[in-house]
This record gives C-alpha cells, sequence and structure tokens, in this order.
C-alpha cells in the first residue's frame, strides 16, 4: 500500500474499519461456503479484534494514527477546562504577540536583507576615531573626493556607492501653490546596475550621468511612490518637478520594493549625486554622504579593506596638512583614524543607531514575559497533570508506553501554544505598526516595511514550538513517571517543593528584572523631561522659510514686519535655525591670538529681537543693535564665558573663530546670556555665541510669540502672509517649539511606556502564578494542615507554615532579579540618563513591589488554610 493511502486512511478510520470487518467477514464467509462448521471456522480464524489491529496498522500509520488521537484527546481536556485554558492561553497569547511584533520591528529595522542583489556581499564604510576622555566616536559620513580615491583603488575587486541620507524636501510639479513633501537621496549614478535593480518604465541612473557637477538634473522615483503618487501611471517620464532652484527631468522608475538604502525611510526620488549643491563634490572638507562596498562574486572582504587603506590614509594626511589652524592634539586623532567595513545587508540609516538597542532590550523585556508566562503555564500543566494521575496509571496498566504519556500531555500542551500564536499573530499586527507610530515625528515619519511574509510566520511557528517544549516538557515527564500500583491503590501524585520553589524564584526573578528596567528607563524619561533648556517655549511657533534667490536682512526684516500685524502674533524674531532642530554650526574659538582651545563652540546668527522673544536672560552688557550688523558684534552664554574666559565677566573682549585652513574672523563680545540647549537634551550646556543675521539667505525661520496656547491653529494665516508679503518667500516647514523640543524624548518615552506596560504585565503574571502554585499546596497539604489546627496551631502558625516555603523563593527570586539587573544595566547605559543601576531608589522599588504582590497572591491561600475544618477533613479520609 502506498504511503499516501496510509497517510489518507488516517483521517478516515470509520471507512477504514468497515473495509477491515468485511474483509475479514469474507474471509469467514468463503470458509462457510466451502461447507466448514462456523465455530470450527471462526476457532480457526483466531481473534477477529487481534486480526483487525494489526490489519489497521498495515494500512495507515500507527504514529500519525495515535498523534492525530492524542490531539483530539487533548481539544476534548481544553474544552473540558474552558476557564482555566483561556486563561492560560490568553496570558500566552499576550506574551507571544508582544514577541512577534518585537521580531517584526527588529527585523524591519535591523535584520531584513535590502532587496537587492546579492546583499551579503554589501557593506558600508566607516571610521572610528579615538575622542577625548577614552570616548571613541563612530561617523561613516565621507568626503567625495576620498571616494574617487578609494573608488579607483578597489575598481577591479568592488563597486563603491556614494549614497546621501534621505531628506525630506519641498518639490511641486507645478505652481508654489502646490507643494508636497518627498523624500529625496543623493546616489550614485551606477547603484541600479551594481544592485541588479531595472526599469519599471523609462530608464534608471547611468554612470554618464554622474561625472559632471550638475549637468544632469535627471531624477528616477521609487516604484512604492510611482503607485501611490501617479497611479503607476506610465506617463510620468518625461515630466519635471522643482526642489528649491533646480529643476529636474524623470527619466525612470525603478522596479521592485527597493526604497532606498535607509530602513524605516521610503525614499520617493534618487537624483545623482552631482547635483549636489554648493562645491559639495569637489569640498575636501565636506562629510555628506554614506560609501557602500559591493563586492564582487569571490572577491575577499580582508582584500578590499587592505586596498582601502593607502588611499584613505593618503586622504587624512592630505587634510591634516592644510587644516593649520587645529590643535595639534586634535590633528593627531585625525590622523589616527582606522577604516572599518560593517556588513550593511539590512542597509544603514539612523533609526538603527538611535533606536536599534533600544528594540533590543524591548526583545529582551518581552522574552523575560514570555518565560514567566510560560512557567505560570508550566506550573498549571503540572497541576492538572497530578490532578490526572490515576487515569495516567490506567494508561500505563493497560500497556501505554511512557513516550505514549508524554505525547499525550505535550499535544494538550501544543493546542495552548497554537490558540496562544494564533491570537499572539493579531495582537502583533496590531501593536507593531502602533510601537513604529509613536517613533514616528510630524516632521520625520518612520515608515517600516512590515510584511507578514515567511520569515514571521517561520518565526511565530517556532515560538509556538519553542513554548510548547518549555512548559509542556516537565509537566509531561511528571505525568508519565506515574507509579500504577500506588495509584491504583489511592495514592495521590504531588509537585517537588525544590520543583515548584525553583518555578517560583524564575518567575520572580524575571518579573523583578523587568521592573528594574522599566524603573531606570521611567526615571531616565521623567529626568529628561524636566531638563532645563534655558529658553521658554510656551505658544512658540517656528516658521521655516525658503527663497528663490537669496535676500539680505533688510529683506527677510520686511516680511517679519508684515508678520507681526497678523492677528494673534505678539512678536517675531528670526534666526537661521530654530534651537533644538538638529541643525549645528561649531567652530575653534581663540582668545587673545592663543592657539584654538580644542573644545569647539556652537553658533547661531540671530536679529536684535531673538534673545528678548525666546526670554532668555541677560546677564551683562547689552543685547544686539542694529548698527551691530556690521561690526563684528557677538553675544556668548556663560558656558562660552566659563570655558574660554575661565568664568569671568567676557563682555568687552574679543576672540577669533579659527577656521579649518587656518582662517580667523574675529568678534567683540557685547553681551552675556543664559545658557540654552542647542540641539540635545541630553548634553550638558555647551558654549555657543551668537552673531547679528548679516548676509544674504535663501533659507531662514521666523520664530513668532503667539496669543494663542496652539500656535499651530495660525498655520495657515501665517504662510498666506509670507507669501503676500515678498514675492519669492515661501514657507516650507512650520513646528511648534514644544514640538522640536519633545522630538528629542520619542525613544526615552517610548522605553518608559513600553518597559512599564510590560512590567505591569509581567507582575498580574507572576501573582498569577504565585496564586495558583500556593492554592494547590494548600490543597495538597490540605490533611497536614488540618492535623495541625486540631493539635492546637494558632491561624499565625498556620500562615507561616503555608508561605514560607514560598517567600523564601521569592526572596531568593528577588535577589537574583536584582543582581542580574545589576549586571545587564551595562549593556543599557547609552539609553540611561542621570540614575544609577546600583543607587537606593532604582534597587527598592522592585523588591518592594514583588514582595506586595506575593503577599497579596498569598492571601487567598492563607484565608482557605486557615479555615479548614479539621474534624471534617479527617471524616472524609
Amino acid at each position: 500500500m502506498s504511503l499516501w493511502s496510509r497517510i489518507s486512511n488516517v483521517f478516515r478510520t470509520e471507512r477504514l474499519h468497515r473495509d477491515i470487518d468485511e474483509e475479514l467477514q469474507s474471509h469467514i464467509a468463503e470458509a462457510l461456503r466451502e461447507g466448514r462448521d462456523p465455530e470450527e471456522a471462526r476457532r480457526a480464524f483466531g481473534s477477529v479484534l487481534s486480526h483487525r489491529e494489526s490489519s489497521r496498522d498495515v494500512r495507515l500509520l500507527p504514529w500519525l494514527d495515535s498523534l492525530c488521537a492524542d490531539a483530539v484527546f487533548g481539544w476534548r481536556q481544553l474544552l473540558k477546562r474552558k476557564v482555566t485554558s483561556a486563561a492560560a492561553i490568553l496570558s500566552l497569547a499576550l506574551a507571544i504577540g508582544s514577541c512577534s511584533a518585537a521580531f517584526r520591528l527588529m527585523d524591519a529595522l535591523l535584520w531584513r536583507p535590502l532587496p537587492v542583489a546579492a546583499p551579503e556581499r554589501l557593506y558600508a564604510i566607516s571610521r572610528e576615531l579615538a575622542g577625548r576622555e577614552g570616548k571613541d566616536s563612530t561617523s561613516d559620513r565621507c568626503a567625495y573626493p576620498m571616494f574617487r580615491q578609494m573608488r579607483r583603488a578597489v575598481k577591479d575587486q568592488a563597486d563603491l556607492i556614494a549614497v546621501s541620507t534621505s531628506g525630506r524636501i519641498d518639490i511641486t510639479y507645478g505652481s508654489d501653490e502646490e507643494t508636497e513633501k518627498a523624500y529625496q537621496q543623493y546616489v550614485s549614478g551606477w547603484i541600479f546596475q551594481s544592485f541588479g535593480i531595472r526599469a519599471a518604465v523609462g530608464r534608471l541612473l547611468t554612470e554618464n550621468d554622474d561625472l559632471t557637477p550638475r549637468a544632469h538634473p535627471y531624477a528616477v522615483l521609487s516604484f512604492e511612490y510611482w503607485t501611490r503618487r501617479f497611479g503607476a501611471d506610465p506617463a510620468v517620464v518625461g515630466r519635471t518637478f522643482r526642489a528649491g532652484n533646480e529643476f529636474y527631468q524623470i527619466v525612470g522608475v525603478a522596479e521592485g520594493p527597493f526604497t532606498g538604502t535607509e530602513p524605516g525611510i521610503v525614499t520617493d526620488i534618487f537624483v545623482p549625486t552631482m547635483m549636489m549643491k554648493n562645491n559639495a563634490i569637489v569640498r575636501s572638507d565636506y562629510e555628506w554622504f554614506r560609501t557602500f562596498v559591493h563586492l564582487k562574486p569571490g572577491v575577499p572582504l580582508a582584500l578590499v579593506q587592505e586596498k582601502l587603506r593607502p588611499p584613505f590614509r593618503a586622504f587624512l594626511e592630505e587634510r591634516a596638512a592644510a587644516s593649520a589652524g587645529v590643535p595639534e592634539q586634535e590633528k593627531n586623532a585625525y590622523l589616527n583614524q582606522a577604516l572599518v567595513l560593517n556588513s550593511a545587508a539590512a542597509g544603514v540609516s539612523g533609526l538603527q543607531q538611535g533606536y536599534g538597542k533600544a528594540l533590543l532590550v524591548l526583545g529582551v523585556l518581552v522574552l523575560l514575559v514570555l518565560l514567566i508566562s510560560c512557567a505560570n503555564v508550566a506550573n498549571l500543566m503540572t497541576a492538572q497533570a497530578m490532578a490526572r494521575h490515576r487515569e495516567m496509571a490506567l494508561r500505563v496498566a493497560i500497556g501505554a508506553g511512557r513516550g505514549r504519556l508524554v505525547q499525550l500531555v505535550v499535544m494538550e500542551c501544543l493546542w495552548l501554544a497554537l490558540f496562544a500564536a494564533v491570537f499572539g499573530a493579531c495582537f502583533a499586527s496590531w501593536a507593531a505598526p502602533v510601537v513604529a507610530g509613536m517613533i514616528s515625528t510630524p516632521d520625520n515619519p518612520v515608515r517600516l516595511i512590515l510584511p507578514a511574509d515567511w520569515r514571521v510566520v517561520g518565526f511565530g511557528a517556532a515560538l509556538a514550538l519553542t513554548c510548547t517544549l518549555l512548559f509542556g516538557l516537565y509537566p509531561a515527564f511528571r505525568a508519565s513517571a506515574v507509579k500504577p500500583a500506588f495509584a491504583l491503590r489511592g495514592g495521590s501524585a504531588q509537585l517537588r517543593p525544590r520543583m515548584m520553589q525553583m518555578l517560583i524564584a524564575s518567575q520572580v526573578a524575571f518579573c523583578v528584572l523587568v521592573l528594574f528596567g522599566a524603573g531606570l528607563f521611567l526615571v531616565t524619561s521623567e529626568r529628561l523631561t524636566h531638563q532645563q533648556t534655558g529658553f521658554s517655549q510656551e505658544r512658540l511657533l517656528t516658521v521655516e522659510t525658503v527663497t528663490s534667490q537669496p535676500q539680505p536682512y533688510m529683506v527677510w526684516n520686511q516680511v517679519a514686519a508684515q508678520l507681526r500685524t497678523v492677528p494673534g502674533v505678539e512678536a517675531v524674531a528670526l534666526c537661521e535655525w530654530p534651537l533644538m532642530t538638529g541643525g549645528v554650526w561649531d567652530g575653534l574659538i581663540s582668545v587673545n591670538k592663543a592657539p584654538p582651545s580644542p573644545v569647539a563652540s556652537y553658533f547661531l546668527r540671530v536679529d536684535p529681537g531673538w534673545r528678548k522673544l525666546m526670554h532668555i536672560p541677560l546677564l551683562a552688557g547689552r543685547d544686539f543693535r542694529e548698527d551691530d550688523f556690521l561690526s563684528g558684534a557677538a553675544v556668548v552664554n556663560q558656558a562660552f564665558a566659563r570655558q574660554y574666559f575661565g568664568g569671568r565677566d567676557p563682555v568687552g573682549n574679543s576672540f577669533d573663530v579659527v577656521a579649518v585652513e587656518g582662517l580667523r574672523v574675529p568678534y567683540r563680545i557685547v553681551g552675556l546670556i543664559g545658557n540654552t540647549r542647542y540641539r540635545d537634551m541630553r548634553e550638558a550646556m555647551q558654549p555657543a555665541a551668537y552673531f547679528p543675521f548679516s548676509g544674504n539667505y535663501g533659507r531662514a525661520s521666523f520664530i513668532l510669540r503667539t496669543s494663542s496656547q496652539n500656535p499651530m491653529t495660525m498655520a495657515t494665516a501665517l504662510r498666506l502672509a509670507v507669501q503676500r508679503a515678498r514675492a519669492g518667500f515661501r514657507v516650507s516647514n512650520l513646528r511648534t517649539q514644544t514640538a522640536l523640543v519633545e522630538q528629542h524624548l520619542v525613544r526615552e518615552r517610548l522605553l518608559s511606556l513600553l518597559a512599564l506596560f510590560f512590567g505591569l504585565v509581567a507582575l498580574v503574571l507572576a501573582g498569577v502564578g504565585l496564586y495558583g502554585v500556593l492554592d494547590y499546596s494548600v490543597i495538597q497539604r490540605r490533611r497536614e494542615l488540618g492535623i495541625r489546627i486540631a493539635i492546637g496551631a494558632h491561624s499565625v502558625d498556620i500562615a507561616q507554615c503555608v508561605i514560607q516555603d514560598v517567600f523564601r523563593a521569592v526572596a531568593g527570586g528577588a535577589l537574583l532579579g536584582l543582581a542580574l539587573g545589576i549586571i545587564s544595566a551595562r549593556f543599557v547605559e547609552a539609553l540611561l540618563f542621570e540614575v544609577k543601576p546600583t543607587d537606593l531608589g532604582a534597587l527598592a522599588p522592585p523588591a518592594i513591589i514583588i514582595s506586595a504582590v506575593a503577599l497579596f497572591a498569598a492571601l487567598p491561600a492563607i484565608i482557605r488554610a486557615v479555615r479548614i475544618d479539621p474534624m471534617a477533613m479527617l471524616r472524609s479520609d
């Protein structure tokens, strides 16, 4: 009989039994037709049941048949205990769903290979620089002249590809009134050929499009953007759009799911690197793109790395020789950079660097919650298996082997895991996009690709199987070890105290570890949130504005005057960019013609009304005046005075801003103001110097103090006012100053919120587990407790008898959890702020909380124990 027939017979047993019975009856009927006596024929034929079983085993697969039978029995057991099964499924579903959601996020951001040819041969160049105070720094940005030298060195072994970060820019396919946002990325013209990407329509960029600066204003759209924005219209090829003052012609659409090299950002438009502005292609001091190395087949990584080092070293030496104004210490550190090639199979993005460790921490938290849930279900299944010890004894007595008993219990556990995995998948499909949305901001939307493909399904299946093994094997082996004679005589099976205590201690340890981490992240979030910014952000609106041609300060000031007439606007100031946007202009400072200090200062150009509008206190001297714009005046903060003047009053003194080439620009300090945060909430208040808003600018920001508590309600009126004030002026972005500050707290708030959620889940699961173990313990020891009560034990003695072993395990688990927390804290140290794992405030709350929960979980068991009626219990025995 064929294998397929034997498999199919497993699922049509009734028909198989009929066929076997008919065949057996036909043999007896044939003997009767030959004239044999019916009784003699039946005796000669033998046992019908034995023939049926042997024939049945030949016509199907016995192991598959027993597996199906145990699956049916396990399903009936779940239906028999609906409430208990539902509770186990829900707790497991939450844990499995959280693990699946964390996996989907980590896979999308950190692990999923780019949809390019041979992603395993893709690497990214980074530079490791030894920093001050022993703190090393890493940069993955390069200058284009260095890129050219390195590309020539390895052209036969690898393709070097220049790729900028994907920037959200203003573009228009029509008039200025039709401006929209799109993500644009500058790429080497040969990127599509190297990555094996073909054109869906039109053509893609080529190397000839990326040879001459600003000669080929061509653009390629991603397939996703083409479908979303143009409805996959082939006529898009040949259309033009404007980005700033540049016009680009669309030459084609990239085929497939490729949307750039930055996970978390879906690039819409690709343009040649040669279209980069501000002489970025020839400047050796402008590091603005990442360099990818795509190895050719059969070429070892070590060979390419060795060939890249000589041009890299030559470029550093050339740059160091031209850096006359840089301190010798800084120059030596620059020359000692190390070139490193890291795998870029999953792409490279700022989101990976900013959220990679946070997602790994999230993964650890949900894994701990899963382990707590598995320990709970293991306790439940063990207790149920012990309650069925007589049933198991009967199965052994009639010939069931230990393997069959293990299979019986494991199949029931597998049903629990499968249902939990299904519900968990539904939870993960909702939770993963929600968490991704939590790290997204209106100005920097995050778009992670979260498909439910074979990777996600395979992880879910593996997780369900792992959970089955985690919480199913121990109950199965305990149940299969039943002694038939003892059980059938009326003996009762009990949990082993040592195993019970180990399960309790492990649950408590995992719970305390989750609570410990949650406490660290909550404190970090709270302290960062309450960091002083040095300025008032209430009712502030930032209006980032661009012009068709650079304009002098007088013209910008005329637009500011027009904005002051808008109803609801109390004051208007002008600056290059708002504080806390992430924009940076810094440089070295020299006082009294001395060598420049190794500590750089931040710079910003502002108008005379900026300080007053920002509510920054004036500590000495004066503010800017209109006649300061050509006099080289500067206003500095306290950190500047402390760093470069030893804390003395700097008003009236002078300093030079030293450029890399040694050029010095002198400034005279006219005022001292309070410290403000420039770009980050984590760094200490840094030195900052403010200069008059002078020169011609094609982009700047108006800062408005409004009378409305919700400044964004004025967005439309302000856009129209800017356009009416001066031809060629257009609003690029409107954001509240509060939103700019809060965008620096997104990661910390996300971690604290999720850690708190999983801490509460872990606490509930641990409490339920403790309650279940204690309740089972009271039931198993009711005779002993009854005897103690009968001979005069007090309620306190009974309570102590019930909880002493369990609370010893709780105490041990709490200490173990705190120890693990202190050890593991060093791995998340970069995510913490002004909190130490060894602080009493970090150690005490988890221990106190778990003790309180353990006591609360023990109360029902204690009450049940002290209410045992010894006479009724002894009569029942």
